[in-house]
């Protein structure tokens, strides 16, 4: 009978669980257990949940080896597959995409296993592939206007970033000194545990996985073969960006071993005094006359080119809001221009000249509405006449 533990429960998933379900299972767990996320007390236990998790991942996750195993248990799977062919066609890389903060990248097992410090097909005849190395990734805030975010520009960014020590070429190795071979893994660049026919290579903790130490470091670099630097970097940005866009100036970032990272700028958009940006629409109000809602006019509105005349209809009502097309923010993947919308505001005198009062009354008489019987000129009167009781003392 076998000693192996049910590749279901390993997982801790149901037996009709999905395969995005024994995805997701298997990612927390293989974030949870990993040998290098763990104190150095509880690495060999996490070792062995490792491998066991990673089986029955590899199994699961293959329709066939589950098929088999649904029907014969573990002695079915054994009799089938070698220990290394469990592993053949399981998809390791989708599960982890995104992960990149906890130290999985993408490009199957090499990304997940191999990045890590581990090979779990360390065996002979399998030659572990290169990992990437290039350098870090940087990313750096960048504040524009409303109108620079509207027709496009180009600035130039200040960043501070690690590159190739120019004294060593990166080496890391003093100028008229070599690198030598590193004798705890004798170049391999990695150790080697092997339990029965399973081996689990680890990378080499004296040279990093390089393969060669350095007995004499560079003054300049300390040995790291890089030195902290600030450049300036021009950075074009494109029309209709907005708040939280993301620009990617590739190789840009810091150096590594293989060329350098990218440089990832976030854009912020100041407030406008005048605009509100929604979408690629902006939206913004002006002020009429009463006389110019009610007979109509041309005005002069504000929009990101420069005034332009607009015509406003005779009975606009306080509130009305007028389109300008293609006056917005051009698409930032080219699919046209948003438009201004200007919301129209009729302002209220608050006082009116007798005059004014006079023709306002005759208005409202001609349109059979009702007329306050005290005129303008009567309240004027008594509002002087009550200040001059009141200054000669109420006679």
């Amino acid at each position: 009978m076998s000693t192996k533990r049910d590749y279901y429960e390993i997982l801790g998933v149901k037996k009709n669980a999905s395969l995005d379900e024994i995805k997701k299972a298997y990612r927390e767990l293989a974030l949870q257990h990993h040998p290098d996320r763990v104190p150095h007390e509880q690495k060999k236990e996490a070792e062995e949940k490792f491998k066991e998790i990673s089986e029955a991942y590899a199994v699961l996750s293959d329709s066939q080896k589950r098929s088999l195993y649904d029907q014969y248990g573990h002695s079915g799977i054994d009799q089938k597959y070698a220990y290394e062919d469990i592993f053949k066609g399981a998809d390791f890389s989708s599960i982890f995409e995104g992960l990149g903060d906890f130290g999985f990248g993408g490009g199957l097992l090499d990304e997940i296993f191999g990045d890590l410090g581990f090979d779990i097909f360390g065996g002979a005849g399998r030659s572990r592939r290169s990992r990437s190395n290039h350098g870090r990734d940087l990313q750096i805030a960048m504040d524009i206007t409303l109108e620079e975010a509207a027709k496009g520009t180009e600035k130039t960014v200040t960043v501070p970033r690690y590159e190739v020590c120019q004294t060593c070429s990166g080496s890391g190795a003093k100028p008229g000194t070599k690198k030598t071979t590193c004798p705890q893994c004798r170049g391999a660049g990695r150790t080697v545990v092997s339990k029965g026919y399973f081996q689990l290579a680890q990378t080499c903790p004296r040279c990093r996985g390089q393969g060669e130490v350095i007995q004499t470091p560079c003054p300049d670099c300390k040995g790291g073969g890089r030195t902290k630097v600030t450049r300036k970097i021009k950075v074009k940005v494109p029309a209709g960006v907005d708040t939280d866009s993301q620009l990617r100036v590739r190789g840009e970032g810091e150096a590594g071993p293989a060329g350098h990272g990218d440089l990832y700028v976030v854009i912020e958009v100041h407030p406008h005094p005048v605009f509100e940006r929604h979408g690629n629409d902006i939206v913004t109000s002006v002020t009429i006359s009463l006389s110019k809602a009610v007979l109509g006019a041309e005005i002069e509105v504000p929009t990101l080119d420069g005034h332009v005349k607009m015509k406003i209809p005779a009975g606009t009502q306080s509130g009305k809001i007028f389109r300008l097309r293609e006056k917005g923010i051009p698409d930032l993947h080219n699919r046209g221009t948003g438009d201004e919308l200007v919301r129209v505001d009729v302002e209220i005198p608050s006082r009116l000249t007798a005059e004014q009062r006079k023709s306002i009354e005759e208005f409202a008489r001609a349109s059979g509405e009702a007329v306050n019987k005290e005129s303008f000129t009567e309240k004027i009167k008594k509002t002087f006449s009550a200040e001059g009781r009141s200054a000669s003392g109420g006679k």
